[in-house]
């Protein structure tokens, strides 16, 4: 893997990386498909809309359809019909938010299968295997996320837990350096500064071919994250890319760049869109709301997206009020791109540094969105 920084603003960056299965521009927001799948999204329309890179999920793909079941198949890749760069996550945050029985300790974690009950045991070295099973590009170490508010007692265990299991996931990791493959490390800390400055500069220290910042967008304000991100980044090698893990909206993706971040996920877009919410450069539009069921507009006239451009406004509204499925893939689809708009807009801003007037456009423009017809 290699990263090339190809112009700053600020803080804000312009990169790209290369991987063996092609190239992310950054800034890059990656779409999840967490167990392999968009949820009523074909990957050719992911593709469309512009992403160059998904993310997948360790641990729902360990416990089915399984990762060995998986690399039989020919990889992750062949697996899900996904040509591009893919990075997996290491699977710590699902076990801790999703499994009700779960044992932390110095080996790693062991848990109940929310599939089947099964007891399974997840080790620094065993991620780093499954990930390597998958074929992911990027890889990221196990870590253990702790939800906020915290005591810093436990931020501080954790923390520290996060380190020594990066150094055994580096160490497992070693033999897929020469494929060309990345492993990130995850700052870990919490809200506390000491500690988020302490992880960073150990996990530096350690060499990593990248570097996340992990453990934010779960509870705590956005002040909060974004000034855990200005005291991280900026201990963070220039010539490393920094992923802002589980984030977020337009605005923390605008704020998050300015302070430095080169990569981010989130289930947003589809959630979302399942949900009868769209982005769009006026704001986000909730077709639910009544004022639409006579509105023959477009959600954007102008939008690269042929349904965001195509597509009534009352269409969209009956389809998500009848609970048709259509109505979810459609803004799914819609926000997918909208997403992949954004970061597009903000790459041309920092290569012609006017990143700080883009953005004050962008946020300007999120006014119009769910206003009655004229």
């Amino acid at each position: 893997m290699k990263f090339s920084l190809l112009a700053t603003d600020g803080a804000a960056r312009l990169g790209s990386l290369e991987t063996p299965h092609g190239t992310v521009r950054t800034p890059a927001f990656m779409p999840v498909g967490t167990q392999a799948a968009m949820k009523g999204v074909h990957w050719h329309e992911v593709r469309e809309a512009g992403a160059d890179i998904v993310l997948s999920n360790t641990y729902h793909l360990m416990l089915r359809p399984g990762a060995e079941r998986i690399a039989k198949l020919g990889g992750l890749h062949a697996f899900m019909g996904w040509p591009g760069p893919i990075l997996t996550d290491s699977g710590g945050f699902q076990v801790m938010s999703l499994s009700e029985l779960r044992k932390v300790d110095e080996q790693g974690v062991t848990f109940r299968s929310h599939v089947d009950g099964a007891i399974v045991a997840l080790s620094p070295e065993r991620a780093v295997e499954i990930q390597r099973l998958l074929g992911s590009d990027i890889a990221m170490q196990l870590d253990e996320c702790v939800a906020l508010p915290a005591e810093r007692a436990e931020l501080d265990r954790a923390m520290r837990l996060s380190l020594r299991w990066a150094e055994r996931c580096k160490r497992a990791f070693a033999p897929d350096l020469a494929s060309g493959r990345a492993l990130f490390a995850i700052v870990q800390g919490g809200d506390d500064v000491a500690l988020r400055r302490e992880s960073a500069r150990e996990l530096v220290a350690m060499d990593f071919q990248g570097y996340a910042i992990g453990g934010l967008a779960v509870g705590e304000p956005q002040e909060t994250m974004l000034a855990m991100i200005e005291e991280v980044a900026p201990l963070l090698p220039a010539d490393r890319p920094r992923y802002l893990m589980g984030v977020g909206t337009p605005d923390d993706l605008l704020k998050a760049v300015a302070r430095g971040v080169d990569m981010f996920d989130c289930v947003l877009p589809t959630r979302n869109g399942r949900h009868g919410l769209a982005y769009t450069r006026f704001g986000p539009v909730n077709l639910k709301n009544a004022r639409h069921q006579e509105d023959p507009r477009p959600l954007d006239p102008e939008s690269p997206c042929r349904i965001a451009r195509e597509v009534p406004r009352a269409y969209l509204h009956h389809l998500i009020r009848a609970n048709e499925t259509l109505g979810a893939m459609y803004l799914s689809v819609v926000n997918i791109a909208y997403f992949q708009t954004l970061m597009q807009g903000v790459r041309a801003a920092v290569a012609e540094r006017r990143f700080a007037d883009h953005a004050a456009a962008v946020t300007a423009g999120w006014t119009r969105g769910d206003v009655p017809p004229v």
